[in-house]
């Protein structure tokens, strides 16, 4: 197994570009199989514990059911979860840095990246009722707007105020198994589309800048910061095949934000019901 060896910052950086700019590129099957997660040290307790918790995005990402993430019925899957495993490997985040214990390891945090059996993982959706996504996944044109006091702004591929949730939507896509592509400054000027309440503008004019950008179906979100829940108030929309979806969430991180938003857009692309279902 060959160690990671990009600086973790650098790997979200190249990740973002990835996703961001190349969406047109297919996503590989093999990327499917494969999650990560941060562990502490290299011992097997807590490798362990790190696959079980890859197993879960595997299958949720494999079969676009979010929903899984919550499921009583993964739990003798995540306690075996080393039978599933193809692969893994270790990145150090601390590389470069000096031990800060005895050991030099124990608390030291590191990416773990697991690869796993496709037809095991397949095994287990078909036992859980499911069936893997693996027809060409649909491009995401991505519309947020980030309302937190006075700012207020809408996240794109290009303004300097959207570089951490821009970074945080490709690693959310990513542990989604989504592509995804976001308007540009200039795009959203040229539409009159204004910062203020994104989801009032027209879905006709949203999917006019998204498809040439080369988006097939459209995300629009909107993420309000409320001081009493130190968190994000989150709303998401989506319109598919005739249908309108909604859905939200309260209280939560934008990373969350962003993995429940594009999750949801998973979830509504594949085939496996309404987000908003039980929100």
């Amino acid at each position: 197994m060959v160690a990671l060896l990009v600086s973790g910052r650098s790997l979200i950086a190249i990740l973002a570009a990835a996703l961001i700019c190349c969406a047109s590129a297919a996503a590989a099957d093999d990327s499917l199989y494969r999650a990560k997660t941060v562990v502490t040290g290299q011992l097997e307790p807590n490798r362990l514990l790190g696959f079980g918790k890859c197993l879960v995005d595997v299958l949720i990402k494999v079969s676009g059911q979010p929903d899984l993430a919550g499921d009583d019925r993964l739990v003798p899957y995540k306690s075996k979860a080393r039978e599933f495993v193809s692969d893994f490997s270790y990145h150090d985040e601390f590389a470069g840095k000096p031990h800060r214990d005895e050991q030099g390891t124990r608390d030291r945090p590191y990416d773990l990246t697991v690869e796993f059996d496709g037809k095991k993982v397949d095994g287990i959706l078909g036992e859980l009722g499911l069936k893997p996504w693996l027809s060409r996944r649909p491009v995401l044109g991505v519309f947020v707007e980030m309302q937190q006091g006075a700012k207020d702004f809408i996240v794109t591929s290009d303004g300097t105020k959207s570089d951490l949730q821009r970074d945080s939507l490709a690693v959310a896509a990513d542990k989604r198994g989504m592509r995804f592509v976001l308007p540009t400054i200039a795009a959203l000027a040229t539409a009159d589309v204004r910062d203020i309440e994104l989801l009032s503008v027209p879905p006709a004019t949203l999917a006019s800048i998204a498809s040439a950008l080369g988006g097939e179906a459209v995300l629009v979100g909107q993420l309000v910061w409320d001081d009493n829940e130190l968190g994000w108030a989150t709303r998401y929309r989506m319109s598919w095949r005739g249908k309108d979806y909604k859905w939200q969430f309260r209280g939560v991180t934008f990373d969350e934000a962003f993995v429940g938003g594009i999750g949801g857009a998973a979830q509504v692309l594949s085939g496996n019901g309404d987000p908003g279902k039980f929100k």
